[in-house]
């Protein structure tokens, strides 16, 4: 009996198959950690969470960062397509690359249907690629888990906080943002 092993793609032979039009923006793909994975289906609560939390989160750091909606960023062995990212701003508006590690400062997953993924894989993913804050939005249960201190095996903190509680961006320290505002009103 022959053993079966799937095919982990780099992220070179990932942007290839996009180029050759073997996957288009139609396929709803991203990379993680080498596989190509099925990204889900959009539902309003997130989308909705999303659209707020991105415009919010715009409205606060204007002309401090780059606020990106749903885009991909490229990581050494994965090419995700975070929620939001918020990343330095780039003078060509990053028309000739997506953002890597080093000019990202905070990365949000809006979680509806997708939790473990996002705190569980995506986490280690983002740690990995020594990404200093990652936010998880579970819009189900109206909290928001922050992830900090990243190494090699993971975040070395992990906090939960209720809707209302507040939170400041790593890189931004001075701007507060209240939870309650990346959520839907109650």
């Amino acid at each position: 009996m022959t053993a079966t092993r799937d095919k982990l793609w780099t992220v070179e032979e990932y942007h290839r198959m996009m180029d050759a039009g073997i996957l288009t923006e139609d396929d709803k793909v991203e990379l993680l950690n080498g596989r190509i994975v099925q990204m889900s289906a959009q539902t309003p609560p997130h989308a909705g969470t999303t659209q707020r939390a991105s415009d919010y989160i715009k409205e606060r750091l204007a002309a401090q960062a780059h606020v990106r909606m749903q885009l991909p960023i490229t990581l050494a062995t994965s090419e995700p397509e975070p929620d939001i990212a918020i990343v330095r701003i780039d003078a060509g508006a990053y028309g000739d690359h997506h953002p890597n590690a080093s000019e990202i400062f905070l990365l949000i997953e809006v979680s509806y249907s997708t939790l473990q993924i996002d705190i569980e894989e995506k986490a280690l993913i983002y740690a990995r690629a020594n990404i200093s804050d990652y936010w998880v939005l579970d819009v189900a249960e109206r909290e928001a888990y922050i992830f900090r201190n990243p190494t090699p095996d993971g975040y070395q903190s992990e906090i939960i906080l209720p809707d209302n509680g507040v939170v400041a961006p790593l890189a931004f320290p001075e701007i507060e943002i209240p939870l309650s505002e990346l959520f839907f009103p109650v």
